[in-house]
C-alpha cells in the first residue's frame, strides 16, 4: 500500500512497523534509558521503539514528551519515523528541535484517519519525503520520488517578527523564532499574536540533551522577553540531600532550573501556576506548557493557551509571541462532543478524577461538553484533580462542563448538533478498578500533590489528621510550591500534619519522584490523583491504591489498604 502525507519533518526511513490506534505519551510512557513502553495501560507495554516505524494516532498527555524524544533522539533510542493519524505539536517539536540545534532528525508524517486504520497488520513501513510504502516484504522506491517539497502557508510576519528572524534582537531571540515558526506552518496559523506570560515545562530533567539545549540558549544571551514561570523541578531545590538524592543526579537537575531563572524565570517550580497571584484572567492570551495547567487554563480559568510542547514554550517566552491557532482562537474552543454522565449518587473528591480520566480516554483529541455535574458544586481542588486526569489520557486542551466552567453558556446551543457519549455507572466503576494495580493490600507510602497541593486541599487534609497519626510503617508525602507551604504554614495546617507524620516536599512533583523518597521496601503506594495512578506503574513500578483524601488518610493510619464493602 502507498500513501501521499502530510510531511511534518522531511527525512528518509524504513524499519518494522508498530501500530497503535492508542496516543502515546513518551514522558513516563517511555523509558529514557531503554526506549521501551512502560506505560502500563498501553497495548505497546513493553515494546522497544529504537529502529521502528511507530505509527500512533498522537501523542498525549504531558507536554515534556517533546524532552523526552529529544533525549531518545541524541541516545539513539528514538524510532526511526512517526507516522500519525493527525498533526501533532509535543512530539514533533522534539524532532524538530532536534534537528535545528543538534543537526539529528527523524521523519514525521501525518495520514489521514481512513488511510491511518489500514496500516494495521503490516510489517514494514518506508517513508520518504511525503511517501510512505507499507509491506509485508521491503519494498524498494523510486528515488524521483524522494524528498517531496513541504507545503504549509506562509506566516505574515509583523517589523519586529521579520527583525527577530533576521537576528537584530539577538542570536537565541532568532533561533527561537525559527523553530515557533515551524510550528506555526505546521498547524495553519497565518499570523502569531502577543501573549502576556509563559509557564515552562522544559525545566524538568529529562536527561542531558534538554540540559544542553537550555544552556546553549545562555551561551547565546537568551532572556525571557514577558514574566514567566518555572514548572515543578526533578527536586526539592532546597532540601535533596536531606531526601537523600544523589549528588550526581541533583546536580544536573540544578544546573537546568538555574540556566531557565538565568534567562530571567520566576523561582516558581510549581505545576500549578494557577495557584500563584499570576493567575491569568478570562480571555487573556498566555504561552503555558504543562499538561494539567494547559487544561485549567483553558477550561477553568477561561485563559487562552495551547498545549504548548517543552521547547516551544521556552520560544514562546523568548519572543513574546505564538501561533494563532489552537485555542487562542473562538472557533477551537468549540466542543465537538457532548458527555452524558449517570446520576451520581454519594459524590466524594475521588469521583472527579476518575470521571476526568475516563472522558479524557472517551474524547481523544476533541473539546467536549460535559452534562450530569450542573448540580455537583465541584470546588477548585475538584476541577483541578477532573482537569489533570482529563489531561493525563486525551489530547485534548480543554473541555467544558455545563453550569460550571466560565465559557459553558456559550456552547449550550450547539449540544442537540454534538457527538454523544454515554457514560454508565458501570464504566465509571471499571474505571476506578482499572486505576487500581496493587495486587496486595501493602502499603509502603502514601503520596498526594499531583498536581501541587492548594491551601484548600491543605485545609482538608488537616481536619482529616488531626488528633490522628500515621502507621510507623509507612511515608506520607505532600508535594506543593513554596508559596503555599508558607500560606499553610501560616494557617496551621502543617503543624497538624508535622503531628500526623506527614512530610512536605517542594519544587518537584510525584511524576519526577523516585527512590529513596519512595521507599525501597515499597511494594504498592496509595494516591487520591488519578494522573500518578496512571503514571506510577510505569515510572517507578510500584503497585497503585487508588482513594479519595479521606481514604488516603484512613489508609495511613491503618497502614494497609482496605477495599470497602458495597452497601
Amino acid at each position: 500500500m502507498q500513501y501521499q502525507a502530510q510531511c511534518l519533518v522531511p527525512g528518509s526511513a524504513s524499519g518494522e512497523l508498530l501500530f497503535s490506534d492508542l496516543e502515546l505519551s513518551f514522558w513516563g510512557g517511555v523509558d529514557l534509558y531503554t526506549g521501551r513502553v512502560v506505560d502500563h495501560h498501553h497495548p505497546l507495554c513493553g515494546t522497544a521503539l529504537s529502529g521502528h516505524v511507530l505509527a500512533i494516532p498522537s501523542g498525549r498527555g504531558s507536554c515534556s514528551g517533546s524532552g523526552a524524544l529529544l533525549e531518545l533522539l541524541l541516545s539513539g533510542l528514538a524510532p526511526a519515523a512517526l507516522v500519525f493519524q493527525q498533526a501533532e505539536d509535543i512530539l514533533t517539536l522534539g524532532v524538530l528541535v532536534a534537528k535545528a540545534v543538534f543537526e539529528v532528525s527523524i521523519p514525521v508524517v501525518v495520514l489521514s484517519h481512513s488511510e491511518f486504520r489500514t496500516l494495521r497488520g503490516y510489517k514494514i513501513a518506508q517513508i520518504d519525503g511525503s511517501r510512505v510504502v507499507v509491506s509485508n516484504e521491503p519494498v524498494s522506491l523510486s528515488p524521483s520520488l524522494r524528498q517531496q517539497p513541504r507545503a504549509f502557508p506562509s506566516v505574515e510576519l509583523s517589523t519586529r517578527e521579520e527583525e527577530i528572524l533576521q537576528g537584530i534582537y539577538g542570536p537565541a531571540t532568532q533561533v527561537a523564532m525559527k523553530i515557533l515558526l515551524s510550528i506555526a506552518e505546521i498547524q495553519g496559523a497565518d499570523k502569531l499574536l502577543d501573549v502576556t506570560q509563559a509557564h515552562i515545562d522544559a525545566c524538568i530533567y529529562t536527561g542531558p540533551a534538554g540540559l544542553r539545549f537550555a544552556q546553549h540558549l545562555v551561551s547565546l544571551g537568551a532572556k525571557f522577553a514577558i514574566p514567566t514561570t518555572l514548572n515543578a523541578i526533578s527536586l526539592d531545590y532546597r532540601r535533596w540531600k536531606e531526601l537523600g538524592i544523589a549528588e550526581e543526579t541533583a546536580q544536573p537537575a540544578q544546573r537546568l532550573a538555574d540556566a531557565y531563572m538565568a534567562m530571567g524565570a520566576k523561582m516558581s517550580f510549581t505545576c500549578a501556576p494557577y495557584l500563584l497571584e499570576s493567575v491569568p484572567k478570562k480571555d487573556e492570551q498566555i504561552g503555558w506548557a504543562e499538561s494539567n495547567a494547559v487544561v485549567f487554563a483553558n477550561s477553568v480559568l477561561g485563559a487562552r493557551t495551547q498545549k504548548y510542547p517543552d521547547f516551544l514554550d521556552v520560544c514562546i517566552a523568548l519572543t513574546g509571541r505564538a501561533p494563532m491557532s489552537g485555542c487562542h482562537r473562538d472557533a477551537d474552543r468549540l466542543p465537538r462532543s457532548i458527555v452524558m454522565l449517570p446520576s451520581l449518587e454519594g459524590l466524594d473528591d475521588s469521583m472527579y478524577p476518575v470521571l476526568g480520566y475516563l472522558i479524557g480516554e472517551r474524547v481523544g483529541p476533541d473539546v467536549t461538553l460535559v452534562c450530569g455535574l450542573e448540580n455537583a458544586h465541584p470546588r477548585i481542588p475538584d476541577l483541578k484533580a477532573f482537569g489533570a486526569a482529563f489531561a493525563t489520557t486525551a489530547s485534548a486542551p480543554m473541555f467544558h462542563i455545563r453550569g460550571i466552567t466560565p465559557e459553558s453558556a456559550n456552547v449550550e446551543h450547539l449540544a442537540s448538533s454534538l457527538k454523544h457519549i454515554i457514560i454508565s455507572n458501570e464504566d465509571i466503576t471499571a474505571c476506578r478498578q482499572r486505576l487500581n494495580t496493587a495486587t496486595d493490600c501493602s502499603l509502603g507510602l502514601v503520596s498526594l500533590g499531583n498536581p501541587h497541593f492548594s491551601l484548600e486541599e491543605f485545609a482538608d487534609l488537616a481536619g482529616y489528621c488531626s488528633q490522628r497519626r500515621k502507621h510507623p510503617k509507612l511515608k506520607v508525602i505532600i508535594t506543593t510550591n513554596r508559596v503555599i507551604q508558607e500560606k499553610a504554614e501560616k494557617a496551621g495546617y502543617l503543624e497538624v500534619l508535622a503531628s500526623f507524620g506527614a512530610d512536605i516536599i517542594t519544587d518537584t512533583c510525584w511524576c519526577m519522584l523516585g527512590e529513596p523518597v519512595i521507599p525501597l521496601d515499597a511494594r504498592n503506594l496509595m494516591t487520591n490523583s488519578a494522573k500518578y495512578a496512571h503514571y506510577a506503574p510505569g515510572m517507578v513500578r510500584r503497585g497503585v491504591h487508588f482513594g479519595s483524601l479521606a481514604e488516603c488518610v484512613d489508609a495511613a493510619c491503618t497502614g494497609e489498604f482496605v477495599v470497602k464493602e458495597e452497601p
